[in-house]
């Protein structure tokens, strides 16, 4: 009974993790293409298949914390049609709109109530379809808003970097390392020591897009 009861909550997490994940590093492979950089194309990074773009880091920490991200995109400036610079922005700006866009879409049969939120028994796991699709709505907009923070190296700042000197482009592309460093640290902390700072920063835009779009009250406790 136990598992049962956490089951559907586990089902729901990894569920909505790897269709969100791969909407939106198959976005940034697709823009990259578009501005004429073939590079995550020759390397299988143009598909939605999940195995693509799973990190194995990544996929073990989602399994244990129910935190995890994908493999980054490879991107190769220097073959695109445009400004390096602005290219870049553009490929990062592609991830978090494709799932801002795939959120929206998806929070139409919630809206209109389409999707019934009775649980039913698939695989022996008590499923809600309607609470499923409303946790894959609420990730996508959460991978939207989070990977907006200008923080190397989330889009945010390559998108940011679009309007800085290209001189502090350059500093700031050297400190991606410490930058994902950071973000860890405050994933951990946000995980384990409830510090609730990204809870703080990301939640209300996250409620606004979701009262926007879905008009419901979520079927989860952060909501």
């Amino acid at each position: 009974m136990l598992f049962a009861g956490l089951g559907f909550y586990v089902v729901y997490l990894i569920a909505a993790l790897l269709v969100s994940i791969s909407v939106h590093e198959a976005s940034h492979a697709l823009v990259a293409y578009l501005l004429g950089d073939p590079t995550a194309k020759e390397q299988g990074r143009l598909s939605l298949k999940p195995w693509a773009h799973l990190s194995p880091w990544g996929t073990l920490s989602l399994l244990l914390i129910g935190l995890g991200w994908g493999k980054p995109v490879p991107v190769d400036p220097r073959r695109m049609r445009h400004d390096p610079q602005m290219g870049m922005a553009l490929v990062g700006i592609g991830g978090p709109l494709s799932n801002l866009l795939l959120g929206s879409v998806l929070a139409l049969p919630l809206r209109l109530h389409w999707v019934p939120f009775i649980r039913r028994p698939v695989l022996g796991v008590s499923i809600s379809y309607g609470e499923m699709l409303s946790w894959v709505v609420w990730i996508n907009l959460s991978l939207a808003v989070f990977n907006l923070i200008p923080v190397t190296p989330l889009d945010g700042s390559r998108i940011w970097a679009w309007l800085l000197p290209r001189r502090w482009f350059l500093v700031l592309a050297g400190y991606e390392r410490l930058g994902l460093l950071l973000v860890l640290l405050l994933i951990v902390a946000e995980r384990f020591t409830g510090a609730g700072v990204l809870t703080r920063i990301l939640l209300p835009p996250i409620n606004f897009l979701w009262w926007r779009l879905v008009g419901m009250t979520p079927p989860f406790p952060w909501g």
